[in-house]
């Protein structure tokens, strides 16, 4: 029997400030090296709607980030940044970079997923 695949899904909330000085990227669920890429036009269009908006992507309410995912980001960010027409960004992230939690308690799972003994 094969392993589960992990469910890697983000979600992105844009809030934007009354003023428009100020949007935030709130990311949930999980930020891989795999999906980070799907982020760039996202962050690319926020940067030039209004410029000069400060725009922050906030990590920190993710089920799940990969550091690779974090450093991609940050290097295509710091790409973009050659362009001196768009405005900066910050990926806030927390003083840990979340990881998926898995249960490696082979007895809890065996108990959880046996069958009720039957008696012959």
């Amino acid at each position: 029997m094969k392993g589960a695949a992990m469910d890697h899904k983000l979600s992105v909330l844009v809030q934007i400030d009354l003023d428009g000085r100020y949007v935030r990227l709130l990311l949930t669920g999980c930020v891989t090296e795999t999906n980070q890429h799907v982020l760039y036009p996202l962050i690319r269009r926020t940067r030039t709607l209004i410029p000069p908006v400060a725009v922050t992507v906030d990590l920190t309410c993710a089920e799940h980030v990969e550091a690779a995912a974090v450093d991609l980001l940050r290097w295509a960010l710091d790409q973009d940044d050659l362009d001196s027409s768009t405005s900066p960004v910050e990926v806030r992230t927390g003083a840990d970079l979340p990881q998926h939690r898995h249960n490696t308690d082979l007895t809890t799972r065996n108990r959880a997923v046996s069958p009720t003994p039957r008696s012959v």
